[in-house]
């Protein structure tokens, strides 16, 4: 049987490792032990964390894989194509890994490839900057190199900015934050597959968010609802930023804003699929497609399949983040469900700091546009979640 390294065995690397094993693969999963999903789903699991790429590497040598894949995980990506590399499989080079899983890199080559992004510093762990005769108010202020929410404040006083990079920085890997323009608009991402240099469009989201100043989501909702010529234009600026950034093979999740005058302005771009369900359940859901698969058809060095798999509908994620969202969401469900198809899952948390701290989600489907954005017009806690835990 032909073996497929996974890394990462958390959730969402789960849709990964059963689409696999659905394919007929013998599935290997490399993670830090700590009770995951996917060291009981997977084939063979290895008690590796992710970031030891040189073992795993070498463990790798003696597995002989056909493929090493991951989903939705900048972290995971990295290991991902430095060990496909080494074993001569599908990826993307050196570069592109650099400049797609570092925030200030990535503003940098964009602006470099005449691509519009906000204005932008890199804020070094105890350097003093004097802002104020650099850059407007108000910004944003998150680490180069985390993701999920993680670290994230928007600043509107000058003074706060230090204490903002301080909290960013605690939470980066390389100890370094970014302080970028704010940008007005309402915020979307897109998802698309790439093979040998090719990008095909597979989905735009809207996303829901708690606002300022954390920017926690608190949805999703596919198809994002744009006019055909706002779509085109978003997937020529979105194909032009994945040629900038050098992504060749594999997943991608780029964000951006459209601003008051219409302008796709991106905000930032992983070479992976996008998290919190959109790439795993949404985008099939939307249109059909099988973006998981389509992950292991290039990692396999072969040109992603478009069969439909599903009939393509209306799909949302709603986030749950206290009892009032809880309650809310369940009081929809009842009234709804004739209408809706949808899963869930919950775990409850005394507080929510990020995207990894929410207590769980519901994911519908529904051919009814109207009554998926519903959900994120309720009353529920969410509106004020930033102020009250930050």
């Amino acid at each position: 049987m032909e073996k497929i390294v996974i890394i990462g065995a958390n959730d969402f690397q789960n849709s990964l490792i059963l689409k696999a094993k659905e394919l007929g693969y013998e599935t290997h999963v490399f993670a830090w032990q700590d009770g995951s999903i996917g060291e009981k789903t997977a084939d063979v699991f290895y008690p590796i964390s992710i970031v030891e790429k040189e073992r795993i590497y070498e463990e790798c040598v003696k597995i002989k894989p056909v493929a090493v894949v991951s989903i939705a995980s900048d972290l995971a990506s990295i290991t991902v194509n430095y060990v496909a590399r080494k074993l001569n499989l599908p990826c993307n080079d050196e570069a592109c890994v650099r400049v797609t899983t570092n925030k200030y890199e990535m503003r940098k080559c964009l602006k470099e490839n005449g691509i519009s992004v906000p204005k932008f510093y890199k804020h070094f762990e105890n350097e003093k900057i004097d802002y104020e005769n650099k850059i407007s108010l108000p910004v944003i202020v998150k680490p180069t190199d985390r993701s999920g929410s993680r670290g994230i404040t928007k600043i509107t006083r000058y003074e706060d900015i230090e204490k903002a990079v301080e909290r960013s920085v605690k939470d980066s890997f390389e100890k370094c934050a970014i302080v970028e323009e704010y940008i007005e608009g309402d915020e979307y991402s897109c998802e698309a597959i790439s093979y040998n240099g090719k990008h095909r469009i597979l989905a735009v989201t809207k996303k829901y968010t708690t606002g300022s100043p954390n920017f926690i989501e608190t949805g999703h909702i596919e198809p994002a609802g744009l006019p055909y010529e706002k779509q085109a234009q978003i997937e020529e600026t979105i194909k032009k930023a994945l040629d900038a950034l050098g992504v060749k093979n594999g997943a991608s999740h780029s964000e951006f804003k459209l601003d008051a005058a219409g302008n796709v302005k991106i905000i930032e771009i992983g070479a992976r699929m996008g998290g919190d369900c959109i790439g795993s359940n949404l985008v099939q859901l939307s249109t059909g497609y099988d973006f998981v698969k389509m992950v292991i058809d290039v990692g396999l060095g072969k040109e992603p399949d478009f069969t439909h798999v599903c009939n393509p509908s209306n799909a949302a994620i709603k986030f749950i983040f206290n009892q009032e969202d809880y309650n809310e969401i369940n009081e929809f469900i009842e009234k709804h469900l004739e209408t809706l198809v949808y899963e869930s899952g919950i775990k409850k948390n005394e507080s929510v700091v990020d995207s990894s701290t929410r207590w769980g989600f519901v994911i519908f489907a529904s051919d009814n546009r109207e009554l998926l954005e519903k959900i994120f017009c309720q009353n529920g806690g969410w509106r004020s979640i930033g102020k009250e835990n930050h």
